[in-house]
């Protein structure tokens, strides 16, 4: 399974549902664990407190989509960290940003935020299952990520897993797509199927 930024829960959760279905795990700044979510975090934890309804849960959410769901925003998460970011196709951001000016996609955004903190309260539940399955995993992980870190956490309940910190941003696959499909296919053939 490859897992990455909002689709790491996801994978994480299928793979409690059918935990012997997954015979490896390759993250790419794909967290589980509370001292993984970086500073980018912390208005959406003010945001998960808040009562949805209130008027302060009605500022954060104008400031949160004033602050993240917007071109420079978007392509920031793209850029940021990136020591290289001339080696990332501006397509990616532009497309990104102008998915999410579709008409309600900014609720419907805010409303994945608010939720995310469900993932948090389940990452307990991934680690548990890391300590008892000691499913092979490999993270490879842009260390100047703003949105996720800690890629060595892992390590505490997966004492084998292979963790590296690459010099790049949170979407190092766009600026070491070779590099890192090379390092996944190695991973996965030294594997004891």
């Amino acid at each position: 399974m490859y897992i990455f930024d909002y689709g790491a829960p996801t994978g994480l959760r299928l793979m409690l549902e059918r935990p012997t279905a997954v015979k490896a795990i390759v993250s790419q700044n794909g967290n589980a664990y509370e001292e993984g979510l970086l500073p980018f975090w912390d208005p959406l934890k003010q945001l998960w407190a808040a009562d949805a309804g209130s008027d302060e849960g009605r500022a954060l959410r104008k400031a949160i989509s004033d602050a993240v769901l917007n071109l420079d925003a978007t392509k920031g998460q793209y850029t940021a960290g990136e020591p290289h970011p001339e080696l990332i196709d501006p397509a990616s951001w532009t497309l990104d940003a102008a998915l999410l000016q579709r008409p309600g996609n900014k609720e419907i955004q805010l409303d994945l935020f608010k939720d995310y903190t469900n993932n948090v309260k389940m990452y307990p539940e991934f680690q548990v299952h890391f300590r008892e399955s000691q499913v092979p995993l490999l993270a490879v992980w842009g260390k100047n990520d703003v949105i996720f870190g800690n890629a060595e956490a892992f390590k505490k309940d997966l004492p084998r897993a292979e963790v590296e910190l690459w010099d790049g941003g949170h979407f190092l696959s766009e600026s070491h797509t070779s590099k890192l499909a090379e390092r996944m296919l190695m991973f996965l053939k030294n594997l004891k199927w």
